[in-house]
This record gives C-alpha cells, structure tokens and sequence, in this order.
C-alpha cells in the first residue's frame, strides 16, 4: 500500500462544548451513512429481483404478510452487509478516493461500534424471517453466511463481483419463491441465474470506477480481470441476463407485457455501453446507477402481465 494515504482523527471534529442532542445526530448521521441509508440505489438493486421472484411465486397477487417481510428484510440485509463491507474494509478505503471518506475508513465511527451495529441489523433480519416457513428460514440463514463472507473474499477470489451476486444479489429470488410455494421450481433457479449475473454485470461497471486504485493496494475484482476486454464481457453478461429473462417467461408462458419489460432492460443496457465507452468514473457511475430502471422496467413488465393477462 502507498505511504501517502492520510493520517485520519480516531473521533469527528465537534465543537467542545456541544450539546448531547447535537453529538447524538452526529452519531446518528455516521450510523446512516455506514448502513448507506443515504444511498438507496443499492437498496433497490437488491430490490428488484425479490419483487420479480415474489410476484411471479404468487402469481401476480403475493402475501402481503410475505411481502412487508421481503421489503423490510431487503432494507436491514443491505444496510447490514455495507456494514460488514465497511468493517472489513476498513484499512483499505482511505487509500481509494471514492472510500475513504465513509465513517469507519475516515475513524469517525469505531470498529467495534460498527458490529456491534451489524450484530443489531442482523438481529432484526433474523426476527422477520423468523415470521415466514422453515424451508425460508434455513435458505436465509445460508444467505446471511454467504453475505458475511462476500467482503472477505476481495482478497483471494478474482471475480468478487459475481460472488455478490451468488450470495447477495440473488438469493433473494429462491427465499421469495419458498416463501410463496413452499417449494423451489425450475424457474426459481432461472430467475435467480438472471439475478446473479445481472449483480456481477453493474457491480463490475461499478468496480471499473475504482480500477486505479485497487490496482495499487491489491484488491481484485471483475474490472481487473476483464482488462480491456471489460466493455466486451460485460456486454456478454448483459445478453446472458436477457437471455435468462426470456426463459422466465417461457417457462411461464408470459406475452407481450414481459417481453416490453425485458425489451426496455435491452434498450437500457445499450444505452449503459454507451455511458461507459470511455470507461471514465463518471459514465461508469451512470451506468452503474442506470441498472435501477433496468430492474423497475422488468419488474413493471411482469406486473402488466398479470394485470392485464
């Protein structure tokens, strides 16, 4: 690692006299911004593909009871796993301009308040999963182990991007189809195969933000792997995560409604091409930020099936 990367205060500056109302928003501030509360686009991204497992479990009409439960456990699981992304990232974000500011790597929050914090999410996820059947029960209890060890694995693993996705991005679809049948069919694991790969394709475009600087401290990742060839594969991706949506729909015999949605994801993955043609941090982010629409489109497409079938 670099030499230069800046010594960093143990507490936040506050003026010394100021008054507890004041350094208990500080620290609720820290605490929103570790669990990224003031970045939902990664909240949806993880969203999306159990809004599309659970509608098409339930059949257009998904258990209210099962979906306040999904939503909420979404919200805490994501916020749990920055957490934990944070803490084991801690002394390695100051040396990446895009990191170093976030609570733990600039010491404004301490370690051990951050697991302590992530002990507390983890606590209220395991709460609202206990309100739903066995079979979901033991399939999120795998999915908490593969969220915790997804951090860890930047270090070893080459493709960390397409971890995220097998143990984050994804594993909501097989939980929302257990919850909802009580079973897993085959175009469970399809939908989750289009959830996985569509994970590792924006993590990837947003990995290709911080190329530079992972370079220089050793930290793998998908856009290091893919070299030159990133824009390429990452268009193989693409195709590959539509190809996967078509034979949802096959295999659920959906009409025109679900094939506009899945269109519209094409014309948006297009477009992303194009913002990162250059690969500068900007068009990347863009790119990156654009994959909501990618997931509302799909999302709207299976609704309008139902609606309308």
């Amino acid at each position: 690692m670099s030499a230069a990367a800046p010594e960093l205060p143990l507490t936040p500056p506050r003026p010394p006299d100021a008054p507890l109302s004041y350094r208990l928003g500080r620290r609720a501030t820290e605490y929103a911004r570790l669990m990224r509360l003031d970045k939902p686009v990664g909240t949806w991204l993880l969203l999306w593909p159990a809004l599309w497992a659970l509608w098409i479990a339930g059949e257009g009409r998904p258990t209210p009871r099962v979906l306040i439960v999904f939503v909420l456990g979404v919200v805490v699981m994501r916020a749990a796993g920055c957490v934990i992304n944070d803490f084991a990232d801690r002394n390695i974000d100051p040396y990446v301009r895009r990191t170093r500011d976030r609570p733990l790597a600039a010491r404004r929050v301490a370690p051990l308040e951050a697991l302590v914090l992530f002990v507390l999410l983890l606590a209220v996820a395991l709460y609202l999963v206990t309100r739903l059947d066995l079979l979901t029960i033991k399939l999120a209890c795998i999915g908490a182990a593969l969220t915790v060890s997804y951090p860890f694995l930047k270090r070893v693993f080459p493709m960390p991007q397409l971890y995220l996705g097998i143990s984050f991005g994804g594993w909501s679809v097989p939980m929302a189809f257990a919850a909802q049948r009580g079973t897993l069919p085959r175009v469970a694991w399809v939908l989750y195969l289009a959830a996985v790969i569509w994970a590792a394709l924006y993590d990837t475009i947003y990995a290709m933000i911080d190329r530079e600087d992972d370079l220089k401290i050793g930290v793998k990742s998908s856009a290091i792997l893919f070299a030159d060839m990133d824009r390429f594969l990452i268009g193989v991706m693409q195709l590959m995560m539509l190809y996967a949506l078509v034979l949802v729909g096959r295999s659920m015999e959906f009409g025109r409604w679900y094939h506009a949605g899945v269109g519209a994801a094409a014309v948006l993955f297009l477009w992303q091409q194009w913002l990162i043609r250059r690969r500068d941090p900007g068009g990347c982010l863009r790119a990156f930020v654009n994959n909501q629409y990618v997931g509302l489109v799909v999302f709207v497409g299976i609704l309008l099936q139902y609606v309308y079938a």
